[in-house]
């Protein structure tokens, strides 16, 4: 295997798994709040998946990026030194899960900046060695979401039969037009590979920073119902529904924020209104 794509690198036996479905999460481009990464690392918590393989980041990643200190540090390594020795630097890392008795595989990475084709080469061929055929890739966007509310998904498929599919789990279906994730580009690629691909993205409140409880809680519920998979949300239940009223809080003691997010509030139920009208 190692000698058709040196950059895949297998670390343990694959299992035993049948017309499965990889799950897949990066960092970056489309992470807000943490939706993408931090949903799919709770799938692999849940479901006690196991490591299996990793994608080489040596030649899919920058280290450095000529132009200002702010825009270079967006590409190096964080590091850690504590009374002047160094401790741990940490490199980017894209990693393979697998749940047998779940019939599923996971991957959290970083999104390549570079090869994107010899990248997406790694996807398919672990999938091709697994026997899955069919990729799910989570993500999230900044929004007019209030964080009162679930978060909207929107919906990509690389086939129409897929987004009638997708229909009966409350989704809408994408438009944009502007610059593409990897994510995008793989799905380009998917059907000619002998894959189905589905992208499905969550808006976010625009207005908060930092990882979103709440909207990983609805996305990996929103998840579990689609792969069938019998979760038990109660842990991310009780972590969405604190961070959720720390934050109300904090808002109310803004009155300019606290009357944009009712604003946001209104704007939302009047839209899944007209929404269910139609």
């Amino acid at each position: 295997m190692n000698e058709v794509n040196p950059h895949l690198i297998v670390k343990s036996d694959f299992p035993d798994l049948q017309d499965a479905t990889l799950v897949m999460a990066f960092s970056g481009w489309m992470d807000g709040g943490d939706v993408s990464t931090g949903t799919v690392d709770r799938l692999v918590d849940l479901l006690g998946a196991e490591l299996v393989a990793e994608v080489d980041s040596e030649p899919f990643y920058l280290y450095n990026f000529p132009g200002s200190m702010e825009i270079a540090a967006l590409f190096r390594p964080h590091i850690k030194i504590d009374e002047g020795q160094v401790v741990s630097v940490e490199m980017p890392t894209s990693r393979f899960y697998c749940s047998e008795r779940s019939n599923i595989a996971l991957f959290v990475g970083k999104e390549p900046n570079m090869a994107w084709h010899s990248f997406g080469d790694c996807v398919f061929q672990f999938c091709r060695a697994l026997d899955i055929d069919r990729i799910l890739f989570v993500g999230s966007f900044s929004g007019s979401v209030p964080h009162t509310r679930e978060p909207r998904l929107y919906v990509a498929c690389s086939t129409p039969s897929l987004l009638v599919e997708m229909q009966q789990y409350g989704v809408r279906r994408t438009g944009y037009e502007g610059p593409g994730s990897f994510t995008s580009y793989l799905m380009t690629q998917a059907e000619s590979s002998g894959f189905e691909m589905t992208s499905l993205v969550a808006e976010i409140p625009g207005y908060l920073q930092g990882p979103n409880p709440l909207c990983i809680e609805a996305v990996t519920r929103r998840l579990a119902k689609i792969l069938k998979l019998p979760l038990d949300l109660d842990s991310l239940r009780v972590v969405s529904t604190d961070w959720e009223m720390e934050v109300s809080k904090a808002i109310e003691s803004n009155e300019a924020l606290a009357s944009k997010v009712r604003e946001l509030e209104e704007d939302y139920d009047d839209d899944l209104l007209q929404s269910s009208d139609e």
